[in-house]
């Protein structure tokens, strides 16, 4: 790879032009020299085209009739991306704040071995800038995440590079040989998982997921589905559950994951029921029913889980 490699910048966007407007912002202000910005538009009404060229003329602006999730937005992206000279594709949320140096920081870090083949950032919530969010996440014997740095404080704790099982896709740096040898992003996972699938995925294919906790990022949590325990966030996080732990639990394990997720699922209902979050709750059951049943994803939830009538519940 060499010192500088091209890099181009797929941010995938659904509405939320505010949001969009202000990481484009700080794309903008990115210390790394070779650097192609693409925005994918997930079918937003109004388009966010024209605002955005209005600001950053040199942004590449890829119009998607609808919304096709995650996983579909990143893929356009991706092809889009892969016809061109790019070496590495640095794939971000519209919700996301960079540092300025962090993608220099991402390069460096997957430059120090050739079998790096995704890089992720030390990530903050937005909304409490010193509070990690992430530091990349190991996968237990359940096949669920144990990620020990969600929720600390930083004061100096993870400073140190090291190879991780998992890392979210709302920023992460990804090489071009590893989409060429693993293939796109799998789109039955509309909203969530989908990056649990593909870091699954590249291991299992020799690749090494790598943290950098130099490079920093911001991150406002699930603010695509409505924020934390919003009924569209528990609807999407049960049934995009359902379909990971179908696809990957297979043989034996599958005795195990069955009873962890019967637990997980009751320890929910119970924080959803102490919180008053009724429609939450009834999403929530509503997304692992759909999930485990029949483990596809639909293009959106049962309507009644965002009508008006429920609004007061959705907290």
């Amino acid at each position: 790879m060499t010192p500088t490699p091209p890099v181009t910048i797929i941010i995938v966007a659904w509405n939320q032009l505010e949001k969009t407007l202000d990481c484009l912002e700080t794309v903008a202000a990115l210390t790394y020299p070779r650097v192609h910005t693409l925005l994918v538009d997930n079918g937003s009404e109004p388009p966010l085209a024209g605002a955005v060229g209005a600001r950053f003329p040199a942004v590449e602006v890829l119009r998607l009739p609808r919304n096709l999730g995650f996983a579909g937005g990143y893929n356009a992206g991706l092809r889009r991306a892969l016809a061109g000279e790019g070496e590495l594709f640095l794939l971000l949320n519209n919700d996301t704040l960079v540092a300025r140096d962090a993608l220099a920081r991402l390069v460096e870090e997957m430059g120090t071995a050739a079998n790096i083949g995704l890089a992720t950032a030390k990530i903050y919530y937005a909304a409490d800038p010193r509070r990690i969010w992430t530091v990349g996440a190991n996968l237990n014997v359940f096949l669920d995440l144990k990620d020990k740095g969600d929720g600390q404080l930083d004061e100096g704790q993870w400073r140190e590079p090291r190879d991780v099982d998992f890392a979210p896709f709302c920023g992460i740096l990804l090489r071009r040989a590893v989409v060429e040898s693993v293939g796109l992003l799998d789109e039955a996972f509309f909203l969530y998982y989908e990056d649990m699938d593909y870091c699954r995925r590249a291991r299992g294919a020799g690749w090494r997921i790598r943290l950098c906790p130099a490079a920093h990022i911001h991150h406002a949590v699930s603010a695509s589905s409505g924020g934390r325990d919003s009924p569209p966030e528990r609807y999407w996080m049960a049934q995009s559950s359902g379909r990971y732990f179908r696809k990957h639990g297979c043989g034996p394990r599958m005795l195990l994951i069955v009873p962890f997720r019967l637990a997980s699922a009751l320890k929910m209902t119970a924080r959803l029921l102490l919180t008053g979050r009724r429609v939450a709750l009834r999403a929530y059951w509503a997304g692992l029913w759909a999930g485990w049943r029949t483990g596809r994803a639909t293009t959106l939830p049962p309507a009644w889980i965002i009508s008006r009538k429920d609004a007061k519940n959705a907290k």
